[in-house]
């Protein structure tokens, strides 16, 4: 289809369902996001230690990880839209489980679940989030990321708040549990009806054709997987390292350190929620290579010359340029030929999940070796590297 060509205005129902799945994005990302804050009460009531408490938190993407590859074979027995909708409910039911948690062992049980339920959800949101982007015949999965970074900070003031107002943990886990529960439950009936695969099969003419890439589908959901991985070092390199290197490299305050996760996350989201119209101007493979290199680029300068400005500029362009990264490695894989429903999405988010795990030791070791400073190239590398894969993305949503 040419990029001129104006789609079809969605239906009544493609418009419910994209506002019905938004909501689940929106509910999944604010799920854990209100446990963070209670962290320093939930370490001082107790008595853990900081390594027991990182060891207890650690369990969370353990539990991502072992459940995740389970995801396709979930979506394939309830559909994405039970998957989605009554995984959110569970989760918010497992996070109770962290109200009354009284050991470091029970805690990271706890959270070990929450993390296996949530790399479920994960992928059940995004494999509907694709179908009703079928229906719309242009892109919408970035805003869809960018509103559940929306509810991450929605879940991470509810929780401050709830801290503030010293709030006991179970009540407040409570009334987040049945609050997003309800938001699940009545989304759900907004959602599309039947088969995942009904979209292809209704609207072939929709469905790209995988780019060439020289290689079978295993090898090229290893690719988009290491695409994933790149966008995860990115964003967690603002998240784990922003701050530390911030106050220890460049003498900052802690309150200042603390803008660096803030200006990558922030650039990150509003990529996001933009990213759909520059993604069907310019395809979605275009941006993503421009933005691996103005991620390269701006992460290179800052460090290259060091300076607080330079810094959160260059953390603001490392997130802006990674921002539809992820939707579009894992809208290439849900459309890649021969893959049973839920596969390639499921494949691509559990790579994404361990880029996420291995990502703070990685830097970690290159910064004990070297410094800190030439541990964050790390993320100049990413770049590059997103810059060289791009190739295998799909460049159209039609």
């Amino acid at each position: 289809m040419s990029s001129s060509t104006a789609a079809a205005p969605p239906t009544r129902q493609a418009r419910h369902a994209r506002a019905a799945i938004a909501t689940l994005f929106l509910t999944n990302g604010a799920i854990y996001f209100n446990i963070v804050p209670r962290y320093p009460e939930i370490k001082a009531e107790l008595g853990l230690s900081n390594a027991a408490l990182g060891a207890a938190i650690a369990a969370f993407p353990v539990g991502a990880l072992l459940a995740g590859l389970a995801a396709g074979i979930v979506i394939r027995r309830f559909r994405s839209s039970r998957t989605g909708a009554l995984g959110i409910v569970l989760t918010t039911a497992a996070t109770l489980g962290v109200a009354v948690a009284p050991n470091a062992w029970t805690l990271a049980a706890a959270l070990f679940v929450v993390g296996a339920l949530d790399s479920i959800v994960d992928v059940a949101q995004n494999a509907h989030g694709l179908r009703v982007q079928r229906l719309y015949g242009r892109s919408i999965v970035n805003s869809l990321h960018g509103v559940w970074s929306i509810g991450a900070v929605i879940g991470g003031l509810m929780g401050s708040a709830a801290a503030g107002l010293r709030l006991p943990l179970p009540v407040h886990l409570t009334i987040s549990a049945v609050l997003f529960s309800v938001v699940a439950v009545a989304a759900y009936r907004y959602l599309l009806p039947g088969h995942d695969d009904a979209e292809r099969a209704d609207a072939p003419a929709t469905v790209p054709t995988a780019p060439a890439a020289g290689g079978t589908a295993v090898r090229l959901l290893a690719v988009l997987g290491i695409l994933a991985a790149c966008g995860a070092l990115v964003e967690d390199a603002g998240a784990s390292w922003g701050a530390v290197y911030m106050t220890g490299s460049l003498n900052t305050s802690a309150a200042l350190g603390g803008l660096a996760v803030v200006a990558l996350q922030t650039a990150m989201t509003i990529g996001r929620l933009t990213g759909d119209r520059v993604v069907d101007r310019f395809g979605q493979r275009t941006v993503v290579r421009t933005g691996g290199a103005l991620a390269a680029i701006g992460m290179a300068g800052a460090l290259a010359f060091p300076s607080v400005p330079g810094t959160l500029a260059g953390f603001a362009l490392a997130g802006l340029g990674v921002a539809t990264l992820v939707p579009a490695a894992m809208h290439t894989a849900d459309e890649l030929p021969g893959l049973a429903p839920g596969t390639g999405l499921t494949v691509v988010s559990w790579l994404l999940r361990g880029g996420f795990l291995l990502s703070p030791p990685l830097i970690g070791l290159l910064a004990d070796q070297t410094s800190l400073r030439v541990g964050l190239f790390s993320v100049v590398a990413a770049g590059l590297i997103t810059v060289l894969l791009s190739q295998v993305l799909v460049q159209r949503t039609r």
